[in-house]
């Protein structure tokens, strides 16, 4: 089975040494999982247990580990290949929206021009003289502000959007303009459970539930609050045990996050969970207002080109060009309907998942605001959870067996420290 990438990345960041609790509060992963991902990890990694004589377990891993695995599993090679291989394709589809809308408005224009020439010609030649036959083109003005009904306050953020380095070429901006730029919070529930480790780990593995409730949602009112089971998830989630003081309070405390391979400093944690706003696109201003306009061109085009080709003879008549885009009218007309539907859809699907991400952190920070501002009752918890705070680093001299030497050179080097000491203890006596 090839390791969690979760938990390699992990063992990076905190220095190849590491505990169960290290990894849990680094990834917010189930400390369950953790320790089965660690022992995956050191049997195929070549990584190695250290005991400390009070029973705590470090995982030593050399540096090279991903080399290491890289070699021993085609799978992780697959993965990396992939991944070099999936950007590049990503790339090409983003583009590939742009391209296939210059494409169709230079198709509908061409056989408009093709047709619009062909029935010119025809009435010059029958020397129609009150000067009927001629076709025009109807004149579009598409003012570059059009998609103001997409900005109630048009002006501030237009002039803020001016002030916003942009990173998108044209055709990036018409991907993002269509389908924006992805999900801002597509890692909350992973940002979830390690602020929830880090503020654990912070209060040295002792925490009461007004400390966590900032970053739950769903938490409850009436029985379930009162009764705070909405803590059970992170119970079971950092093996956490709970704890009932004189005044039938309760506190909560985590052995396992109490534990760690090196003293770290405390990690920044925002006062409460934080979801960010959905944003319309990362283009600018200028890019939305082209993809848009060009769009309208487009659908404006291909409804022209309908009427010009209804009879069907003229296609028949010209053939070639105008001929395909008889064939693949429909085609045109619906991705150039899609082309603005899909914005204007996404937009107010925005905004109502906006207020909905608005509720849920407004909520949040009210829970935060209680925790800042606590009360005797609160005081008392917070107060009686400190009696099972306590951080315990694991350093080599409180290791009393590794996996890194062969167990008879450990026990003679252990042999070897005893009869030093009674050798001392001895000279001391006499």
């Amino acid at each position: 089975m090839a390791p969690n990438p979760t938990i390699m990345q992990a063992v990076e960041q905190l220095g190849y040494r590491v505990t169960v609790g290290d990894v849990a509060t680094q990834s917010g992963l189930n400390v369950s999982l953790a320790q089965q991902g660690l022992l995956t990890l050191a049997s195929e990694a070549g990584g190695h247990m250290q005991v400390a004589e009070s029973g705590e377990i470090v995982y030593q891993f050399p540096k090279n580990f991903r080399t290491v695995l890289r070699n021993k599993f085609w799978r992780l090679r697959l993965q990396a290949w992939w991944q070099r291989v999936w950007r590049v394709l990503f790339y090409l589809i983003r583009i590939s929206f742009g391209i296939v809308l210059i494409l169709s408005i230079a198709l509908i224009f061409l056989s408009i021009f093709i047709i619009i020439s062909m029935i010119n010609r025809d009435s010059d030649d029958r020397g129609n003289h009150a000067g009927g036959g001629m076709v025009y083109m109807p004149r579009f003005w598409i003012s570059p502000s059009w998609y103001w009904f997409f900005y109630p306050d048009y002006t501030t953020r237009y002039q803020q959007r001016r002030r916003e380095k942009n990173e998108l070429n044209f055709l990036e901006a018409i991907f993002s303009f269509l389908f924006g730029d992805g999900n801002p919070n597509a890692n909350l529930e992973e940002q979830r459970w390690q602020s929830i480790a880090a503020v654990i780990r912070n209060n040295s593995g002792a925490v009461v539930a007004e400390q966590i409730a900032p970053y739950l949602d769903d938490i409850g009112s009436g029985y379930a609050q009162e009764y705070e089971d909405y803590m059970l998830p992170v119970l079971t989630r950092f093996n956490g045990q709970p704890a009932v003081s004189p005044q039938g309070q309760l506190v909560y405390h985590f052995p396992e996050l109490q534990v760690s391979a090196a003293q770290r400093r405390s990690r920044g944690v925002a006062p409460y969970l934080q979801e960010s706003l959905w944003r319309f696109s990362a283009a600018s201003s200028g890019q939305i207002a082209l993809a848009a306009g060009l769009g309208l061109l487009n659908f404006v085009g291909a409804v022209f080109l309908g009427y010009l080709l209804a009879d069907g003879a003229i296609a028949a008549e010209l053939g070639g060009i105008v001929a395909f885009a008889q064939g693949i009218y429909w085609l045109l007309l619906g991705y150039g309907t899609a082309f603005l539907a899909v914005p204007l859809v996404r937009y107010f699907w925005i905004k109502a998942r906006n207020q909905r991400i608005s509720d849920r952190n407004h909520q949040r920070q009210l829970r935060a605001g209680t925790l800042a501002h606590p009360d005797a009752t609160l005081q008392q918890k917070m107060a009686y959870a400190k009696q099972f705070s306590t951080n315990t680093v694991i350093t080599q001299e409180d290791l009393i067996y590794t996996t890194e030497t062969d167990l008879l050179e450990q026990e003679a080097e252990s042999d070897k420290v005893d009869k030093e000491w009674q050798r001392r203890l001895r000279r001391s006596d006499s």
